[in-house]
């Protein structure tokens, strides 16, 4: 049985598309919520991220957003210095965002929601929209339907179709299946490897711990704000010291 080693250093090679080192961020003044926080995304990697509630999970992706104050630490996207840069900076430069709620305009349809998501390149819409519904193609049945009128499931695609009509080169979800039955869950993870497999990175923050680690190439697991365990996904998922800690006995794969 593989056991997952403690987080370690970027390994040399190809430059990272995001890289964290040693970040300590929080929302408020003294309190920290991640504590000196490493973490790397290699091109065209599915990266998943686990650990107990209050861990930093989604603070973590904020910092790499800008949407949390870092007091120490770098953040780096494919090389460059982007440590508190502002959310639609990065989005300009290939960084896709999906927030856990409040993630769709449910007034306006799902065209265009899409349509939103393209605001900053206008151009690239007709081409964008053919590659988001063929990719979901039951959005390009709903297409004229009000998002808020669509199931749990249906509103998470519109989200990520949203994200992907800036042709990002890294897409950040977070907590993607909250919300959702476990047949829609299962949807949202098979959705989420299939945009993988398009070349996009991807970075999940992931309450079912299990299922994220089956689809991750790579794993990583807070706590503290820590980065305490990282590793292939299966070897996480297997690791004993993981499934007593984070897991729990159910989560063995089998």
């Amino acid at each position: 049985m593989s056991t997952a080693a403690p987080a370690t250093p970027a390994s040399p090679g190809a430059t990272p598309v995001i890289e964290v080192i040693d970040v300590v961020a929080g929302y408020v003044p003294e309190v920290d919520i991640l504590n000196g926080c490493n973490l790397e995304v290699r091109a065209g990697e599915f990266v998943g991220i686990i650990g107990p509630n209050g861990a930093g999970k989604s603070t973590l992706l904020k910092a790499v957003l800008g949407l949390v104050t870092i007091r120490s630490g770098t953040v780096r996207l494919s090389g460059d210095e982007i440590t508190g840069r502002k959310a639609h900076e990065l989005v300009e430069r290939g960084v896709g965002f999906v927030p856990q709620t409040r993630n769709v305009f449910p007034s306006l349809t799902v065209t265009e929601n899409l349509e939103m998501g393209c605001f900053l390149k206008p151009e690239l819409f007709k081409e964008r929209l053919a590659y988001v519904f063929e990719l979901f193609p039951r959005l390009a049945e709903r297409a004229g339907f009000r998002s808020g009128s669509l199931s749990g499931g249906e509103r998470q695609m519109v989200a990520m179709g949203r994200a992907l009509m800036l042709k990002p080169t890294v897409l950040l979800l977070d907590e993607p299946s909250a919300g959702l039955s476990p047949a829609l869950q299962d949807q949202v993870f098979l959705q989420c490897r299939a945009i993988n497999r398009t070349g996009v990175a991807i970075l999940m923050v992931e309450q079912n711990a299990r299922r994220c680690l089956q689809v991750a190439d790579r794993g990583y697991v807070l706590d503290q704000g820590r980065d305490a365990y990282n590793g292939p996904g299966r070897a996480l998922l297997e690791d004993p010291k993981v499934i007593e800690l984070y897991l729990g006995t159910l989560a063995r794969a089998r």
